[in-house]
């Protein structure tokens, strides 16, 4: 029976050993589906490489460019879009969030969005990262992610004084989160937790 339990406990640390690497090579996989689909689509009108060569350069051009005025927010494309995309009612609330959460995870708006903060969660004593996702007041809209995948999760709206700022960034919390613990290097935030009242 030991030997069993034994066997079972290397295979799950095989199997979680594995998760990341098949994360990657999935996005990989993604992006090379991608990539070869826009090549034959491009290559299917002409038979020319050189034809082919010089649209992904200037699909590069174009979206480097509207990226480069997104960023200013003078983008005319996009806000054409989304003017179109207010007047669809799912559509337009499906894009209002997404985009939301992108400004959150680049960084673009307001950087308060971007902080990551600990509750106590599920009884006192036990703490959780979160992300901030938003604020009203002295209330905080905080979206606690379960690990290992980021992205499942729970929302809560806590208020400010029941939540410890991390001094951890976005991509730190994600780390911590993806790894189950093991890449945690915040020891200014284990000591502002330890001392915390009982």
């Amino acid at each position: 029976m030991n030997r069993l339990k034994e066997m079972l406990n290397y295979f799950l640390i095989g199997v979680l050993a594995v998760i990341p690497i098949v994360i990657v090579i999935q996005v990989v996989i993604f992006i090379e589906n991608l990539v070869t689909k826009i090549f034959y689509s491009v290559y299917g009108y002409s038979a020319s490489y050189l034809v082919t060569v010089l649209a992904f350069v200037v699909t590069f051009a174009v979206f480097s460019f509207i990226g480069y005025r997104a960023k200013l927010g003078k983008s005319m494309i996009l806000n054409a879009f989304q003017k179109i995309i207010e007047k669809i009612p799912l559509l337009s609330t499906v894009y209002r969030v997404s985009k939301k959460l992108m400004d959150m995870i680049s960084g673009d708006k307001d950087s308060d969005h971007r902080e990551v903060v600990y509750i106590e969660y599920p009884k006192e004593g036990l703490w959780v990262p979160g992300y901030v996702t938003n604020k009203e007041g002295e209330m905080y809209v905080i979206y606690v992610p379960t690990s290992p995948n980021p992205t499942s999760g729970f929302t809560v709206i806590v208020h400010e004084s029941k939540v410890v700022k991390s001094e951890m960034s976005l991509e730190d919390v994600t780390s911590f989160i993806v790894s189950v613990g093991v890449d945690f290097h915040k020891e200014a935030d284990v000591e502002k937790l330890s001392k915390m009242p009982r």
